[in-house]
């Protein structure tokens, strides 16, 4: 994942995932790698190996709304973002095992989710 022992620099699906987080105004050093290596593995598992530009797009939208929470969120992108962002929050807790519904869980086991995002969507590790 990283290149043949750090000599050819980040893994192609690290800098895609990075360059997703910065589009969503969360800079890839504030994701701890072990959270960054875990969806990229997740988005790999749902896409059958390789995942599309839209993939990472999504996954940083999920990552950036949990980890800023709903106000910092929106003024970063916009309210219909917000909306879709929350929409799909709301799927996930609902549908149970699905792809939205790891990265969530990941970010709460991981301790980066907002106690916002927390109180709103009545999150819990269990």
């Amino acid at each position: 994942m990283l290149g043949f022992l750090g000599r050819f620099g980040r893994a192609e699906g690290l800098r895609q995932l990075d360059a997703a987080l910065r589009a969503v105004d969360l800079h890839p050093a504030l994701v701890p790698e072990a959270v960054k290596l875990t969806t990229l593995r997740q988005l790999q598992q749902e896409a059958g190996g390789k995942p599309r530009p839209a993939d990472f797009a999504a996954a940083a939208e999920l990552l950036a709304y949990c980890m800023t929470g709903p106000e910092a969120f929106a003024q970063a992108t916009d309210p219909t973002l917000t909306a879709a962002v929350e929409t799909r929050i709301e799927a996930a807790i609902q549908a149970g095992d699905s792809l939205d519904a790891r990265l969530v869980l990941l970010t709460l086991h991981a301790g980066l989710t907002q106690p916002a995002v927390v109180a709103r969507f009545g999150l819990e590790a269990g």
